[in-house]
């Protein structure tokens, strides 16, 4: 990978940290300062309902404006905002409107990121070496997540702004880093008048139209789907069966651990197996697994059930995630990826619910096997599919050039 790659991977995986790290302190310190988990859970769904909000217009302004100056344009919100709450904290004048404005900026900042970063990536490397670009990113995305959640909790019993200083240094560190990102500049059209709305229902067209991606997107929305249902019925049936937390706490690690060694693992198996196979073999994977839980009441046992569960998504998101953006005109990459993350962030949000109304209805074990039924289903559909059988080799899909 050249150095551009370099420099913006390590910037964003030191920004990843931080922004985990303090994602476990902020309820924590909301707690503490209010004394309402109600309050303490809403300050912390204002983050992902910003990011939500403002993803498909954050898509198509990543696609107006040059990339490179929105990514250090939201690494310096970011850190604004989060030196703001350290400040009052040592001040003691942090409040919750304080707060909410900040897990606000969070989302928002993070809906603008991730299309202008998707997009540059595809401009900074060859086609060649995208597959291992993009596996690197997700690797990139555990490691940080897993080293973040790991040093905040720490960091908060050191001081409440301890996690939020070390982020702002580390939004720094990722700005600095970025000003040497060499990111070509990208074929932006005059669209008529200049409508945002027209240019978010391009967006959102373009995805519509091309049935590999409309393929890919319905079945992994599915498999999201019932997959966070599922986690969240595993955590309250280990809690029904007696697992300690702490045990939990490590069954829930091992999900980031697979899901990291399964990152590092894509690029080769990307150049191994078939598209076909590397999608259709998570879903297949997970039809066998998801039902195993049920006989199993030792978190560390789960722990490996989890980690194995994540081992192969990675390589199935990296061959999605390269034809997609090979597929997709360098003019509507951005859009593409703010679809993609309202599409995600959807699913992400409804699954959990549903997998709290499945097991207060059922009870653990029946709530389990009836999302592994939900899986199998989507399993089935997945490896009939005529679209998914014929989806397209990476190395044979040229960009472009409108």
């Amino acid at each position: 990978m050249n150095r551009s790659y370099r420099l913006l991977w390590a910037g964003q995986a030191l920004s990843t940290a931080g922004f985990s790290g303090s994602m476990i302190a902020f309820p924590l310190l909301v707690l503490a300062l209010t004394g309402s988990p109600a309050v303490s859970g809403f300050v912390l769904g204002v983050d992902a309902a910003a990011q939500l909000i403002a993803g498909l217009p954050a898509g198509a302004l990543v696609d107006r404006w040059n990339r490179k100056i929105v990514m250090l344009c939201c690494e310096a919100a970011q850190g604004i905002a989060v030196a703001s709450l350290v400040v009052a904290l040592l001040m003691g004048t942090a409040t919750v409107p304080h707060m909410i404005f900040v897990a606000a900026t969070m989302g928002v900042c993070r809906a603008l990121f991730m299309p202008a970063e998707n997009a540059a990536v595809a401009q900074i490397v060859t086609q060649e070496q995208l597959p291992t670009a993009v596996a690197m990113n997700s690797a990139r995305g555990a490691l940080g997540q897993l080293a973040g959640t790991a040093a905040g909790g720490f960091l908060y019993a050191v001081g409440r702004a301890v996690p939020f200083a070390v982020e702002v240094l580390t939004h720094l560190v990722s700005f600095v880093a970025l000003l040497f990102v060499r990111v070509p500049s990208q074929r932006r059209e005059r669209l008529e008048n200049g409508h945002l709305a027209k240019e978010m229902v391009e967006g959102l067209r373009w995805v519509w139209q091309q049935r590999h991606v409309r393929a890919t997107v319905a079945c992994a929305v599915s498999l999201n789907f019932f997959f966070s249902a599922y986690y969240v019925i595993l955590v309250v049936l280990a809690k029904e069966r007696g697992v300690p937390s702490g045990e939990i706490g490590i069954m829930a690690a091992m999900l980031g651990v697979g899901g990291l060694l399964g990152a590092l693992l894509a690029p080769r198996l990307h150049r191994m197996i078939s598209p076909y196979v590397s999608i259709a073999g998570v879903f297949w994977a997970l039809t066998v697994l998801t039902p195993l839980a049920v006989f199993i009441d030792n978190g560390y046992l789960l722990g490996l059930l989890f980690a194995g569960m994540a081992l192969l998504p990675p390589t199935a998101n990296t061959t999605i995630n390269t034809s997609q953006l090979l597929l997709t005109p360098d003019r509507l990459r951005g859009r593409m990826t703010g679809v993609m993350t309202v599409i995600a962030g959807v699913s992400a949000a409804a699954g959990p619910a549903f997998g709290g109304v499945l097991v207060q209805q059922f009870g653990g074990a029946d709530a389990i096997l009836l999302c592994a039924a939900g899986i199998a289903l989507i399993t089935v559909v997945v490896t009939i599919s005529p679209t998914m059988r014929a989806f397209p080799v990476t190395d044979r899909v040229k960009e472009p050039t409108a």
